[in-house]
């Protein structure tokens, strides 16, 4: 028999099945307990009647009681506003509204009293209600409200078809009551003892109509716990699970190739973190177990070697190596970095994207197959049917939040038994995603750069002072350098009054006319090859400046690039701006990443470049774009699914993912099946919440 809490909603008295198909779309609900589980985003005290005279702060909430009068009309048709005045026996306050004006006109009675509660703004010395909450009063029907009330997340579409947050309360409120003793427990007692939670059912009570701030708060930790409590728990059970069944080849041997190259081929020392993580990563190769490893480092931090050394241990151990990028620009310079790194190596390389031609596939394909070619960079061109490896055993993909999880098993897929993987990523990952969003994978991180290498100077300055930015270009070029002028748009936008690429290309023309100065262009449009003849010519030093989309974000490595200039920095996230600045500052000159915005930003905006003037620490950057943009945002999120937690923060809660993490990892100690007569509620629950999900465990 059918749970009252698995009920189709539009079967809840006041829903139907109009409602109900309004509820799926807008909220994804379709059971009495989807609706539960819609939280309220706010609170809002009504356990009190002020006066007009009392309200003295802006942006807090108020109820009165009075009447109102002399409604009024503003401006042109257009842009009309409606005003009245709202009076009590201790003064009054205006009243405005933007919308709904024809309800508005012939809602008041003369002498009626009315209840109202909103936010009071002040203009021009005076407090007002920006569309107030407005009931008719009547003292014999009027109760206080409860000390909290919540306001539910609602769309226009919602609202024009009766579910306002106040039709959701009640509708929440029935389902309470209706279920009140049937909500089953889903975490094991000692788990809640230790933790001092209270009952799951206590709690979706109390989060939705609290009976106090104190119970609030209590509701609140508890949910959040248990959300990021299964969420760990699926990720662990994957990695554990992972780790017990999925094995691949062992590497068992540091051969001549990868002692050549460290001892006789290495560009410049090794740094202790390269050497850290490059252990890390052998131990991972020699225990039988497929490698999922994710690497990390800041832009400029030498992943390349390590990447590069890796390969050389599964050449030493008779496999063969893959290296897969997102784009040409990327796999074109993995490729010549690592051909001049084993240019005295008996190694033999190729390079494989969408523009390798027929002829040349067909021998990089025979050479592949017989196994004489050793290591192989490319595109998604790699993952086609056509190319067939040997021996495959190791797979690095760089960027990975660019590939699609099913393309990335197609490379998985190319071995007998599962290749070794590690993932490499630019793109600074906050400790909680470290834990959450890439929890089922094992994490390295190279948190130190090279020595020698200069801070890049990063500046900020408006488009007032455009001379002053044009006059330091044609300086840094007397000096024989090269500068980056990035744009956010190819084409012009109605809703964005941004300088478009082409405009500004054209403005650039005129500021460093030829034959002094020489300029060329790349962008997302560019057919491959017109693209790569535009690249070269900046490489080769026939170009003073590039002017590019983020094409450029990722992977170029041009040491005499010594600036780089971002208009409308603004519009770019932190992370965008941070691997954008990080193309510059590889040569010995000082180098400098110029911001370009216009005077008036937002507060965001403004915080973005504070921070990036600031500092130049990725990861202090990326716990502030988490905090400005949320997890689903941020970059390097996998395109699997950006997390959606309902009450769980990342950029507040790290301390408490930690606790959960840990707990998590001892329930699974002890109990990893979850078989045990107090950890059976958790298996339920589990099982429900992750029923309809594919277990891409063995990809990363």
């Amino acid at each position: 028999m059918i749970s009252l809490l698995d009920k189709k909603i539009e079967f809840l008295k006041g829903v139907g099945p109009k409602k109900a198909l309004i509820l799926q779309k807008e909220l994804g609900v379709t059971t009495f307990e989807d609706l539960l589980f819609c939280f309220p985003f706010r609170y809002v005290d009504k356990s009190k009647i002020h006066l007009a005279s009392e309200i003295n702060d802006d942006s807090v909430y108020y109820q009165l009681v009075g009447t109102v009068g002399n409604v009024r009309s503003h401006g042109v048709p257009r842009a009309t506003r409606i005003t009245a005045d709202f009076t009590d026996e201790s003064g009054s306050i205006e009243l405005v509204w933007f919308k709904g004006l024809s309800w508005v006109k012939n809602r008041f009675i003369p002498g009626q009293r009315y209840v109202i509660f909103g936010k009071a703004s002040s203009f021009n010395n005076k407090f007002n209600f920006v569309h107030p909450d407005i009931e008719d009063y009547n003292p014999d029907d009027f109760t206080i409200g409860e000390s909290l009330q919540g306001v539910y997340n609602t769309s226009e579409v919602m609202k024009n078809n009766g579910l306002g947050t106040k039709k959701l309360a009640q509708l929440i409120k029935n389902i309470l009551f209706l279920s009140s003793g049937m909500f089953k427990e889903v975490l094991p007692v000692s788990i809640l003892k230790a933790h001092q939670l209270i009952a799951r059912e206590e709690a979706i009570f109390q989060i939705h109509l609290p009976s106090s701030a104190d119970k609030l708060q209590k509701a609140i930790e508890r949910l959040k716990f248990e959300e990021y409590f299964f969420f760990q728990l699926h990720l662990l059970r994957n990695k554990l699970e992972h780790d017990k069944v999925v094995k691949s080849f062992p590497f068992t041997s540091v051969g001549h190739l990868f002692n050549d190259f460290f001892h006789h081929h290495l560009p410049f020392p090794l740094t202790n973190a390269q050497k850290r993580v490059i252990r890390e990563i052998r131990i991972d190769l020699g225990s039988g177990r497929q490698m999922n490893r994710l690497l990390q480092g800041d832009v400029g931090s030498g992943k390349t070697i390590v990447a590069l050394m890796v390969m050389l241990l599964a050449l030493d151990n008779g496999f063969q190596a893959a290296l897969m990028a997102p784009t040409e620009i990327l796999a074109n310079q993995h490729f010549a970095s690592i051909s001049d790194l084993l240019r005295n190596m008996p190694v033999k390389v190729a390079l494989l994207t969408g523009s390798t031609r027929a002829k040349d596939r067909k021998v990089l394909h025979q050479a592949l197959n017989d196994g004489s070619l050793q290591l192989l960079i490319g595109t998604h061109a790699l993952i086609e049917d056509t190319v067939v490896f040997k021996q495959l055993g190791l797979v690095i993909i760089d960027e990975q939040h660019r590939f699609g999880v099913a393309q990335r098993a197609r490379m998985y897929e190319k071995s007998d038994m599962p290749p070794h993987i590690l993932v490499m990523t630019a793109t600074p990952i906050p400790r909680t995603l470290a834990m959450t969003q890439y929890g089922d994978l094992d994490y390295s991180q190279i948190d130190e750069m090279p020595p020698g290498r200069k801070a890049v100077e990063t500046i900020h300055l408006f488009h007032s002072q455009r001379l002053r930015m044009i006059g330091f270009l044609k300086k840094q070029i007397a000096l024989g350098r090269q500068i980056y002028i990035v744009y956010p748009l190819i084409k012009e936008s109605e809703k964005l009054d941004l300088i478009n690429l082409m405009e500004g290309y054209d403005a650039l023309l005129r500021d460093f006319p030829e034959p002094e100065y020489r300029i060329c262009m790349v962008h997302g449009q560019m057919k491959a090859e017109d693209k790569d003849f535009e690249m070269q010519r900046f490489v080769k030093g026939q170009a003073h400046i590039m002017v590019a989309t983020t094409v450029i974000e990722v992977g170029v490595n041009i040491p005499n690039a010594s600036v780089m200039v971002i208009e409308h920095a603004d519009r770019f996230g932190l992370s965008q701006l941070h691997q954008l600045r990080g193309r510059v500052g590889r040569g010995a000159d000082q180098s400098y990443c110029i911001l370009m915005t216009d005077f008036k930003l937002t507060a965001d905006g403004r915080k973005r470049m504070q921070t990036m003037v600031s500092t130049s620490d990725g990861f202090k950057i990326a716990e502030v774009d988490l905090q400005l943009r949320g997890p689903g945002e941020t970059q390097g999120t996998r395109q699997s699914g950006a997390l959606e937690f309902k009450l769980g923060n990342l950029a507040k809660d790290e301390h408490l993912i930690r606790l959960v993490r840990k707990t998590v990892t001892e329930l699974l100690e002890n109990d990893n099946r979850l078989q045990q007569y107090e950890n059976q509620c958790v298996r339920i629950q589990y099982e429900k919440l992750f029923k309809k999900q594919y277990d891409w465990s063995m990809i990363g």
